[in-house]
């Protein structure tokens, strides 16, 4: 009986928080783990949706470049923009790497405070 009040809860709460749409995705499922495997596997896709997702993104870090004219802070919000989505997918990289990755790819003109910034010796 108590496992049978904890599933009706868990399911009243999983669809108190979603759209008629989902509702609509969802409605079928008996159990509040079904409606959560299938919202997971609708947001996060299938382990292999999620590898794919990761592979295509850890490709767009590593061509990552700075566009001509584009400014340091726009560069920046692309690239934090790319981190995030890695992040969100399990995929962690060192603030290290992140930090040379930056200044890999920026302008000629930045040499100088690359230099500076690469002889620190806490990077």
């Amino acid at each position: 009986m108590k496992a049978v009040e904890k599933n009706f809860c868990a399911i009243k709460i999983l669809v108190c928080g979603i759209g008629s749409d989902e509702y609509n995705r969802i409605s079928a499922c008996e159990t509040a783990k079904k409606i959560w495997e299938a919202q997971q596997t609708a947001h996060e896709g299938t382990t292999q949706v999620k590898q794919s997702k990761t592979d295509m993104v850890t490709t767009e870090y590593e061509l990552f470049r700075m566009k001509d004219g584009e400014s340091i802070q726009d560069m920046h919000t692309r690239f934090t923009s790319i981190i995030n989505v890695l992040h969100s997918l399990g995929e962690i990289i060192p603030r290290n790497k992140l930090v040379r990755k930056i200044l890999s790819i920026l302008p000629s003109c930045w040499e100088s405070k690359v230099n500076t910034i690469t002889e620190a010796k806490d990077l």
